[in-house]
């Protein structure tokens, strides 16, 4: 995506999501964006470990507890993206264990998914298709990407760029960084990709540690607004 393309990209998300804007939709205390990264550096084994630590996380007894426990409940949907996009999974809102362990299956199904493999690794279109899901998925509650990856941006949009637009558009970006290709990864991310009330980095020594990560993750995502910032 060209740099005036993005930004006109980033302009429209945010003007859909700013406070000012009518936005009626099914009440949930949380919106979450779960973009994962299946570019080229991601192999197949690598892809089998995300979908079945996503998935064992949404029938994790800990992450169960935090959905139940929020009174409206959250909307979910899950974004694959490497140097292009796509919805793997469309918003579901879960509210109790059969809601997060039919999430689950929908990732077992939709995943290890393969159509954007090759050396593209765009966080910041990635996080701009993110901001659109949000702007458009029929929910009202506080907005929120989770994000996660083995790689520094390498095409597209700057996700700086876009992360300030989110930022200022009232959306909290929190990333997951895998450490087995760029040891420094979790570095760039704080610097270029997080922002917003909240926001905070988890690291994964590589794929074999990703279940537990995006466990932990997802818990803490879940938290209250405030138990969220203390952390």
């Amino acid at each position: 995506m060209s740099g005036k393309a993005s930004l006109a990209a980033i302009a429209a998300v945010a003007a859909a999501l700013a406070p000012s804007a009518a936005r009626a939709g099914e009440p949930v205390d949380i919106e979450l964006v779960l973009a994962v990264d299946v570019s080229g550096s991601v192999d197949g084994a690598e892809l089998a470990l995300q979908r079945e630590g996503l998935a064992a996380a949404f029938r994790d007894p800990e992450v169960i507890d935090a959905i139940t426990a929020l009174p409206r409940g959250v909307g979910v949907a899950l974004v694959v993206w490497a140097g292009v996009q796509e919805t793997a999974v469309a918003w579901r809102r879960l509210t109790d264990r059969a809601s997060a362990e039919d999430f689950a299956a929908r990732v077992e199904a939709a995943l290890p998914a393969t159509f954007g493999t090759g050396g593209n690794t765009a966080i910041g279109d990635a996080l701009i298709r993110s901001l659109a899901e949000l702007a458009g998925n029929g929910f009202d509650g506080r907005a929120r990407i989770d994000i996660s990856g083995d790689g520094r941006s390498n095409s597209g949009a700057f996700p700086g760029q876009v992360r300030d637009g989110a930022v200022r558009a009232g959306v909290t970006i929190s990333g997951l960084a895998i450490l087995n290709e760029q040891p420094n990864l979790a570095e760039f991310y704080r610097m270029n990709v997080i922002g917003g009330p909240g926001a905070f980095v988890m690291t994964a020594d590589d794929y074999h540690d990703f279940g537990e990560a995006i466990r932990r993750k997802l818990i803490r995502e879940l938290a209250p607004g405030p138990v969220a910032v203390a952390h």
